[in-house]
């Protein structure tokens, strides 16, 4: 746990907005002492800081990932529905789908969806239980038989840390069977790439996308900075992070 919790720790701090913050501290300590060079910064910062958050160059950022496999059409059979976990925050007052977190529910919709076109098969959730009391696996099969899934499709493998511990543990249950991967677009590359390298042949089923018929009209809204275009651009550079850590330790 100590190392997942410092890889996080590490993960964050080379993120866009701590880096652009780190930038900003240096400019106010150089301010006085080389006033020219902490303008020249200043403006470098405050340029990327608005290019990030400008919604053409956070689609762009982000499209190849999202775009690297289609959305899942319906199959001749399937054996299991792999979530991948993501997160939820227990609340007694709420229900369980109000408890998970948006790319949670993103996923267990989807595996709702592709459930209905496949009674025959199982539904694998999964995640440990992190920063809460339940695991994100328990969470998301609560979720799921309020949606109306029979608790018995279910199996729950709830020790999963990551992405590269999903594929280690579920690895073994899916080698040699028909199942379909299911997380985020953005995350599906980096997915595949772990559950291929664990021996096993999965189905990619990508949802929650961020762009969406890329093709269309823009509007005179589309050319302000906004905060979910700057998040955008943030999940972009996580991604591809996580794939320049996958490609160091192969």
């Amino acid at each position: 746990m100590e190392l997942f919790t410092l890889k996080k720790i590490i993960g964050q701090l080379l993120m866009p907005m701590p880096l652009l913050l780190m930038s900003l501290v240096i400019v106010i300590v150089l301010f006085n002492k080389k006033p020219s060079l902490a303008k020249w910064m200043l403006t470098i910062t405050t340029s990327l800081l608005l290019l990030l958050s400008f919604m053409p160059v956070s689609n762009l950022l982000i499209v190849n990932y999202e775009q690297t496999y289609p959305v899942y059409k319906k199959q001749q059979r399937l054996d299991y529905i792999v979530i991948l976990g993501c997160g939820h925050t227990t609340d007694s007052k709420l229900s369980a789908t109000q408890e998970l977190k948006i790319c949670s529910l993103q996923r267990l919709t989807e595996g709702v969806r592709i459930a209905l076109l496949h009674p025959e098969a199982k539904i694998i959730t999964s995640g440990a239980a992190i920063y809460d009391v339940s695991s994100n696996a328990d969470k998301v099969k609560q979720a799921a038989v309020e949606l109306g899934i029979n608790a018995n499709r279910i199996i729950t493998e709830s020790r999963p840390l990551d992405t590269e511990d999903e594929a280690t543990l579920i690895g073994p249950i899916v080698k040699d069977s028909k199942f379909v991967l299911i997380t985020n677009a953005n995350h599906m590359p980096r997915s595949m790439n772990y559950f291929i390298k664990a021996g096993t042949e999965p189905i990619p089923a990508p949802t929650g996308f961020f762009v969406k018929n890329d093709n269309q009209d823009s509007s005179w809204r589309d050319y302000f900075p906004r905060a979910t275009d700057l998040n955008k651009s943030e999940t972009a550079w996580y991604e591809t992070l996580g794939l320049i850590w996958q490609w160091l330790k192969s």
